[in-house]
């Protein structure tokens, strides 16, 4: 049974983790200063660090529970069991409810890479992590569908995703849902069919 000091200790940690996120992603990682996060989380700066001992350790946590949030999605839509172009619109539909969601501030992880442009940082390394794992399992979809072409086919739904998340906070959310859900049909139809007509 988990000890009542243990359960403060986690409830403080996830308070603050919270209210980073919220803060982290709709102002900008270095417009948040330790102070706010503090004051808003209801911890003293002695708690913050006992759980994080500097920003860029609270950063790595916010950036871990956003892509711990993606994959989560992305396993959903895989494990529907869905024909691979389906499972390909089923993840796509998620990405278009996001852009539609209240709050929306475009990509959590290039926001944070435009941020954080030295390569050799931590925070720059989870983006890039976390980019590889999508367009990995992306290209493994699209592999499944037609295994040749499917690495180009990957980085082009990468790149329509990318447009479509930076234009969702800027134009009607809708409109550039639609635009990235036909782009995406489209994109199938291609790779579905580009062996058609081949002689054998």
């Amino acid at each position: 049974m988990r000890s009542s000091s243990a359960g403060r200790t986690s409830e403080a940690r996830s308070r603050l983790l919270d209210t980073a996120t919220r803060l982290f992603y709709a102002e900008g990682i270095h417009a948040v200063g330790i102070d706010r996060i503090v004051a808003e989380a209801q911890v003293t700066r002695a708690t913050l660090y006992r759980h994080f001992p500097g920003k860029e350790d609270l950063v790595l946590a916010y950036l871990h529970e956003v892509d711990q949030g993606i994959r989560s999605r992305a396993g959903e839509a895989v494990a529907a069991a869905l024909p691979p172009a389906e499972t390909v619109r089923a993840l796509s539909r998620a990405i278009a409810q996001s852009i539609q969601s209240p709050g929306f501030r475009g990509c959590a992880f290039l926001n944070a890479a435009a941020e954080y442009p030295e390569l050799d940082s931590p925070v720059r390394k989870a983006v890039l992590a976390h980019r590889t794992w999508f367009l990995e399992t992306v290209t493994d979809l699209l592999a499944e569908i037609r295994e040749s072409g499917a690495a180009p086919a990957a980085r082009h739904f990468v790149m329509l995703r990318d447009g479509a998340m930076a234009a969702g906070c800027l134009f009607d959310p809708a409109l550039v849902s639609d635009t990235f859900l036909r782009g995406v049909d489209g994109l199938l139809q291609v790779h579905t069919a580009a062996d058609e007509g081949r002689p054998g």
